[in-house]
């Protein structure tokens, strides 16, 4: 096999110029958003740990580390939640856009997302500059409507009157308040704010890469985040918690997990929520929402959920442990997900309004030491055909 380097044309036959499929290994960029450390199980946002995080913070403090790389002070933190609670509103055209498409049969609430996100650029006058302020402003104004329009989504797809956003909840909470249509007590806001400091941000993860390709290109902030979403949306990136939903309901009982696993795994089924292309031991996410799954479950009377899921992990950890193989957050975020009463088809959402703060801030980061992403491909076809006339083709 020969590895390629600027001596090599790359032309070749199949499999003869190595290269890593799917850029395992790859490293694009530096970064000082977040870390994950694959073998030891950590991951880290700007030097803080998520154990740290989740367990203190909030996601008003942690969108404001991941775009400015500090914590804020109590004053900067009151300014920054104050701007965060000024544009939640949406203009009524993007509310018409979901009501027009969210309730259509099989249109997936990512698409109407994707749409939404895009159109919101067009109410934005600001959208084609391209200074600091511009970027700040639109990190702020995105990752906040961002919440409203997936709420509204929810809302319109079970068939329920939108709940317009308050400025007086903090973000977690108004989130769960306009999907729910009503305060979360203090437990439901706190699990709510959990859920979106763990999925803030993941290093280079599809989307984010594919965001910042986009605007590596000078693209605005809004294209970069549709791309975001658009990667998101793929059952391999975002969508995983919500097949490990199906997978519990298709079980059904605890007393089924067992034959359940063993015809599975004889048919060689990917067990949905284990697996990871860095970690190779516990997601520390998977860890957290494992603790709170034990209270969300019992106020749910979903016990059963979590009773499954617990065996499911017993049994692949015994036998997938040595291969690197554990749960990973969507494992456990799917059943704490459904306990709240989030219906499994906005579980990408969710994962889109707290991801979206990685989004903007490794925008903001590529645009101050942008370079161009352009990477290339291994030629493997003809180098030479011939040209036939149309009229003589078979």
């Amino acid at each position: 096999m020969t590895t390629y380097s600027e001596e090599f044309k790359l032309v070749a036959r199949p499999g003869e110029i190595s290269f890593s499929k799917g850029l395992d290994g790859v490293v694009a960029a530096e970064s000082t958003k977040s870390y994950v450390d694959g073998l030891g199980g950590r991951l880290v946002y700007h030097g803080h740990p998520i154990e740290e995080l989740a367990e203190e913070s909030t996601f008003e403090e942690v969108f404001f580390l991941l775009l400015y790389d500090r914590l804020p002070t109590a004053a900067e933190l009151a300014r920054f939640t104050g701007q965060l609670q000024q544009h939640r509103e949406i203009p009524e055209e993007i509310y018409a856009i979901v009501r027009d498409h969210a309730a259509r049969r099989g249109v997936h609430p990512m698409t109407v997302l994707r749409t939404a996100i895009s159109a919101l650029a067009v109410f934005d006058e600001h959208a084609e500059e391209d200074t600091p302020e511009t970027h700040q402003a639109q990190a702020v104004q995105i990752t906040s409507k961002m919440a409203t329009v997936a709420a509204a989504i929810g809302r319109v797809r079970s068939g329920q009157a939108i709940v317009h956003p308050r400025s007086d909840l903090s973000h977690a909470a108004n989130y769960f308040y306009m999907m729910m249509g009503r305060v979360p007590d203090a437990f439901e806001a706190r699990l709510t704010d959990v859920l979106l400091i763990l999925h803030a941000d993941h290093e280079s993860n599809a989307s984010t890469f594919a965001a910042l390709v986009v605007k590596s290109t000078l693209a605005d902030t809004y294209s970069a985040v549709v791309a975001g979403i658009a990667a998101l949306k793929g059952p391999l990136h975002g969508g995983a918690n919500e097949q490990v939903m199906k997978m519990l309901e298709s079980i059904g009982s605890p007393e089924r997990v067992a034959a359940w696993l063993d015809e599975a795994m004889a048919q060689k089924k990917k067990i949905m929520g284990f697996g990871h292309r860095v970690y190779k031991t516990m997601d520390p996410r998977a860890t957290i929402l494992r603790g709170y799954a034990r209270e969300v479950t019992r106020r749910a009377g979903t016990e059963r959920w979590l009773v499954m899921a617990e065996q499911i992990e017993k049994t692949m950890v015994e036998k997938f442990a040595q291969k690197g193989i554990w749960p990973n957050v969507d494992f456990f975020s799917g059943v704490v997900m459904a306990s709240l009463g989030i219906d499994p088809s906005m579980f990408t959402p969710l994962f889109a309004v707290g991801r979206s703060a990685g989004w903007v801030a490794h925008a903001w980061e590529q645009r101050q030491d942008n370079r161009l992403f352009r990477p290339r491909f291994v030629y493997v076809g003809p180098e030479s055909e011939p040209y036939i006339p149309l009229a003589e083709r078979k």
